[in-house]
């Protein structure tokens, strides 16, 4: 039956120094000053935000907090301070909450680090992408590779126990050697999590629009390969497709929720939410207005969008997430997440299993390596037109 599951907040900064030519999130470059920005009521928001949420997920218990964007190292570490003493008084936290808080490598953000601590952040991820001058360059970072290597020494002096450095590979002209010399340099910098993940063109960026040249694909996988192998001789283990810890411990607690298919709100601009509601029998996906400025200026009523998914749709919704990670999921999560039988799509299933998509394991549902080369042709066989059988718990349309 459905269940609720770990509870996780999401909380969005949308600002950064300059918007980088590959990003597609919701980012916008500052113009002339961080001045401009209206942190102190741009936070008071978020808490209004998460205070009109409050009663979906009354009784429950936050088990991570993840503030992305943007750059969230662009505010003081005062109204970071503010910010989670703010959702403490609104909602409860688990006794050992993951609070991560994505920060760029610039000198200006790096020296508040030990501030970021102080005001509850335990866990960083550090914006590094390359250690190499020219692919910063390229890529439109704002910092250089000495500042990246200081701020992983400032997480490590700031007394961060857990940090991740977020790295990409198949830059622009990268070759084999560069990209697996940008990665022995993160790996010496002793993080406990690397997210380690290739360049991509998505649409609405700069890149899209005027493709740089990439290398070719025998070079991608020649990195890919060599790169994960350097990774598991000094003992970071890929849990995910991108995520590589140092352990279980070190995994991120927040990012295995979502892939979980756990809830999570979401506040800030342009943020997304997943909430199950055992009270209305569905599960709902929230989003808030996109832009800063609707964000702050609208009334709450048409801030965010609540709509439920449709009972077709939440087997892609699931195997969308739970097949990121290389173990996958236990059988006996998916009717708990969806309230759906798990003999809804067997035969989807056992056809996976039998082109040698998915693992042959009774008790778990587990891509293949084949399953992960081949991901999207995986998922696109969850994509129904209609609901399948028999629904345990979910409201029918």
């Amino acid at each position: 039956m459905l269940t609720n599951p770990p509870l996780s907040l999401y909380i969005h900064i949308p600002w950064c120094i300059k918007k980088c030519p590959y990003c597609d999130f919701n980012s916008h470059g500052i113009k002339n000053s961080i001045d401009e920005v209206p942190e102190q009521r741009y936070v008071q928001r978020l808490l209004e935000d998460l205070a009109q949420q409050i009663p979906y997920v009354w009784g429950r218990r936050l088990h991570s907090i993840f503030i992305g964007g943007g750059t969230p190292s662009l505010f003081s570490a005062e109204s970071i301070d503010t910010l989670i003493s703010g959702v403490r008084s609104l909602i409860q936290f688990e006794g050992d909450i993951e609070i991560t808080m994505e920060a760029n490598p610039g000198t200006f953000e790096a020296e508040k680090f030990l501030g970021f601590r102080q005001a509850g952040v335990n866990r960083l991820s550090i914006g590094v992408q390359s250690f190499n001058s020219a692919h910063l360059e390229i890529l439109g970072r704002v910092h250089n590779p000495e500042q990246a290597i200081a701020a992983a020494e400032f997480a490590h002096d700031a007394g961060f126990d857990s940090f991740n450095l977020d790295l990409m590979h198949g830059l622009p002209n990268q070759n084999t050697e560069q990209a697996l010399l940008d990665l022995q340099t993160a790996i010496n910098l002793n993080p406990q999590h690397i997210s380690w993940y290739q360049l991509t063109l998505e649409p609405n960026t700069h890149f899209y629009h005027k493709p740089p040249t990439l290398p070719q694909d025998e070079i991608l996988w020649d990195i890919q390969e060599a790169g994960q192998k350097l990774l598991a001789d000094n003992g970071y283990n890929q849990y995910e497709i991108s995520a590589y810890s140092k352990g279980i411990n070190f995994q991120s607690k927040h990012n295995l929720n979502y892939w979980q298919f756990g809830d999570y709100l979401g506040i800030g601009a342009g943020a997304h939410g997943k909430i199950t509601r055992l009270d209305l029998n569905e599960v709902q996906r929230t989003i808030n207005k996109r832009h800063p400025k609707d964000y702050l200026n609208q009334d709450w009523s048409q801030v965010t969008d609540t709509k439920h998914i449709p009972n077709h749709e939440l087997p892609f919704e699931f195997m969308l997430n739970a097949l990121r990670l290389k173990e996958g999921v236990p059988t006996n999560i998916y009717p708990q997440r969806t309230g759906q039988l798990l003999h809804n799509i067997q035969s989807i299933i056992l056809n996976a299993q039998s082109d040698g998509l998915l693992e042959n394991n009774p008790n778990w549902i587990t891509p293949s390596k084949k399953g992960s080369l081949f991901l999207n042709e995986l998922l696109e066989r969850f994509i129904l037109e209609e609901p399948q059988g028999n629904i345990i718990n979910i409201k029918e349309l």
